[in-house]
């Protein structure tokens, strides 16, 4: 008699373990953001509340929070700072969605289409003050450092993307280099910055950092591997956004590159906003599947969230650690 072997289904990653591990946490970074977001103009808590109740993952101040776990911090400093994690990200988003010029965040109109561009951009350097508040008032010239630090290489990365912008010669190390600095900058700086405020040594705070750097580098990959692989109503923004505004994102460059002369015709004119139809980013998600981009594009992710974790491994085996290897996991696997 033999038997049919069936193999238990692979449990999908998911943040809860994250969510579950930062709950208490997150309460006061909450209630920080809360009462700093208020102004006695009442357009500011208007706008900002708009974007930041908007349902975001918030994974930026979770790692501050996660961090001090995995290092056994006792304190409260951290819960300001990342909140002040949390007003970085959300002033550059808004700034972002005016830049881009677009329509939908977190599945909501963009904040710019209803408040318009100036108060938007405004209302993002409101924010960014609120984040410099909060760092001074830590007292740590050395926590200022570092987010000070990863503020300026995020408005850096930013204009890096834009002069990127509809060039089809751009390089994989080029793009590698931007979301280094537009996203993983932060994601590095807010795990870090745990390490600080608990006076860990060198080692371990350079841990933190590693691991907040990879998953920034998956975390954008697979954002950009989204784009052309779902739909509007899971990713929260417009499907093809990035295809009409002309980035050259890993999907696209590795398309381009493996493509023949017609094809590659059809991607010059696409990213030189010549070819912007549902017709035209039809052919596009058919010529990215026809050359396994999307796959490539998270393998990479998956390259980059197991450095992630492997930078984490210095640490005993934890509720905390645990937490955030699922962190790096779900990175890669969702699709939203």
């Amino acid at each position: 008699m033999s038997a049919e072997v069936v193999p238990l289904p692979r449990k999908r990653p998911t943040l809860d373990p994250m969510l579950s591990l930062t709950a208490s946490g997150m309460n006061a970074v909450n209630s920080v953001i809360l009462e700093r977001m208020q102004s006695e103009i009442p357009l500011i808590p208007r706008l900002a509340g708009h974007l930041i109740s908007g349902g975001g993952k918030r994974l930026r101040p979770m790692l501050t929070l996660a961090g001090a776990e995995l290092v056994g911090y006792q304190g409260a400093r951290h819960h300001k700072l990342a909140a002040a994690v949390e007003f970085i990200h959300t002033a550059t988003l808004l700034h972002d969605d005016v830049v881009d010029g677009s329509e939908l965040r977190r599945g909501k109109a963009a904040a710019n289409i209803i408040f318009g561009n100036p108060a938007t951009v405004l209302v993002g350097d409101f924010l960014f003050s609120r984040a410099f508040e909060l760092m001074t008032e830590d007292g740590s010239l050395r926590v200022l450092k570092i987010l000070s630090h990863a503020s300026a290489v995020i408005a850096e990365g930013e204009v890096s993307q834009l002069t990127a912008q509809r060039q089809i010669e751009t390089s994989e190390d080029r793009y590698l280099q931007i979301i280094g600095a537009k996203t993983a900058a932060l994601f590095a700086a807010a795990s870090q910055i745990s390490a600080v405020v608990a006076e860990c040594g060198e080692e371990q705070e350079r841990a933190l950092e590693d691991y907040g750097r990879n998953l920034g580098v998956a975390f954008q990959l697979v954002d950009d591997a989204i784009d052309y692989d779902s739909d509007a109503a899971e990713m929260g923004k417009d499907r093809g956004d990035d295809f009409r505004e002309g980035k050259m994102t890993l999907p696209v460059i590795l398309a381009y590159a493996r493509g023949g002369e017609e094809e590659r015709k059809f991607w010059k004119a696409a990213i030189q906003g010549h070819r912007s139809s549902d017709e035209d980013l039809a052919h596009a998600i058919e010529l990215i599947g026809r050359h396994n981009a999307l796959e490539d594009t998270r393998d990479r992710a998956r390259h980059f969230a197991k450095r992630a974790v492997d930078a984490i491994s210095i640490f005993p085996d934890s509720k905390a650690r645990q937490a955030m290897t699922e962190a790096a996991h779900f990175a890669v696997a969702r699709g939203y």
